[in-house]
């Protein structure tokens, strides 16, 4: 397969798998595995056999920016980066959602949050992680103590 075809092949996977994450319903353990594990046990697969099979004497590397510049020109380590971007981005998002079903996010807030995972990767998992930080503050009971000396918690 070319890099183009097997571009559009992870594409299209990952897109299958946030569509099951955002509008699928996450009662069923098995469907939720889909977006959370397979597919991007899937596409870590495809990672490793362009990176095992393709990287030797591609040049470039991570020390730099401009080495990293290199490494990105040659296709075939572009694909492999997108790759994995896709692989961790749609975990991450699973991983989001479940966070956020346990604390009681509707999905309705869930599925913007999920859409800033997806195409902005980082400032997603922030939003996320605030959001469930905020939720879970608010539901921490808070203490006084009374003029008697017994601790008095509120909810």
């Amino acid at each position: 397969m070319t890099p183009e075809e097997i571009n559009s092949l992870a594409s299209s996977t990952v897109m299958v798998g946030w569509a099951i994450l955002i509008l699928g319903p996450r009662r069923f353990a098995a469907f939720n595995a889909v977006p959370m594990w397979i597919i991007p046990a899937l596409l870590s697969a495809v990672y490793a056999a362009i990176v095992f099979s393709r990287f030797s004497g591609i040049g470039g590397g991570f020390d730099s920016l401009a080495n990293v510049a290199i490494l990105m020109s040659n296709e075939w380590a572009l694909l492999a980066g997108w790759v994995h971007f896709l692989a961790f981005d749609l975990f991450v998002g699973a991983v989001i959602a479940a966070r956020m079903d346990r604390v009681g996010v509707s999905r309705l807030v869930q599925a913007p949050i999920l859409g800033a995972t997806f195409m902005l990767g980082p400032p997603g998992f922030l939003i996320a992680g605030l959001t469930e930080l905020g939720l879970r503050l608010r539901k921490i009971p808070t203490q006084s103590i009374s003029l008697k000396g017994e601790t008095n918690v509120f909810a």
